[in-house]
């Protein structure tokens, strides 16, 4: 069974090493979100929407249902594809089953990446400042010092201005995709970190009561659980993919 992996903002697929690592399993792939890390295709424009749709039509090319896990974003992306093509994967997991919730609220810094100017300003002043300096706000959420230069050292014009235009498509991203976002057919993990500042326990623990999804709390961990500790992140994993067979 192939695993799919997607992750979120601002990252590339280069999130999952250390887990994949762990994980140790041939079957898997990593998933870059266009241009974050890649380029970003001649006409798009880089909304929930679109991400979404390029997700499913990854999910499409690959075949076979697939074990789909999403980070951030890209497990917002998969509460979409989830709610609206369940028949693509045979099982999903998600640390952003919030985006699914209909009373969703977003975070500090979404709200200033959402606001024209103070947007582009903030991704200015990241883009100017030495990686070392944009990693240092990494390891303050928790990430160990290398994978946040890592994180740092990738971020670029071209994420910077997708981040811009996917957040501001998804200001309402919960009124729009939560009512869909419930009773899903495939079995699935919301991943509920209780150190994460950006996604609310509350409105993923209520997410995943009307998805019908098992939860599973990472006591100790923060926004970037793969990166903090990816023993546990794949223990995590493999026991519920256990309960699938």
């Amino acid at each position: 069974m192939t695993v799919v992996f997607v992750h979120g903002v601002p990252e590339t697929s280069a999130v999952w090493h250390g887990l994949l690592a762990a994980l140790d399993r041939p079957d898997t792939v990593a998933l870059s979100l266009p241009g974050f890390g890649t380029a970003r295709p001649a006409g798009f424009g880089a909304t929930m929407d679109e991400y979404a749709a390029w997700l499913a039509a990854e999910l499409e090319r690959l075949g076979d249902p697939v074990d789909l896990v999403g980070h951030d974003w890209g497990g917002g992306f998969v509460v979409r594809v989830v709610s609206t093509q369940p028949g693509l994967v045979r099982s999903w997991v998600t640390d952003a089953a919030g985006i699914g919730d209909v009373e969703f609220e977003w975070h500090d810094f979404a709200k200033i990446w959402q606001t024209p100017q103070a947007g582009e300003d903030f991704w200015d002043q990241q883009l100017a400042a030495p990686a070392q300096e944009r990693a240092g706000v990494f390891q303050m959420f928790g990430v160990p010092e290398e994978p946040a230069l890592d994180l740092a050292s990738r971020l670029d014009r071209t994420m910077a201005d997708c981040i811009l235009d996917l957040y501001r498509s998804a200001v309402d991203v919960g009124k729009r995709w939560g009512p869909d976002f419930a009773a899903i057919p495939a079995p699935g993990l919301v991943i509920i970190p209780s150190e994460d500042p950006f996604l609310s326990a509350a409105s993923a623990t209520r997410a995943a009561a009307r998805a019908d999804a098992k939860a599973a709390a990472l006591d100790g961990l923060g926004h970037w659980w793969m990166l903090q500790d990816p023993a546990r992140a794949a223990a995590v994993l493999r026991e519920f993919w256990a309960t699938l067979a």
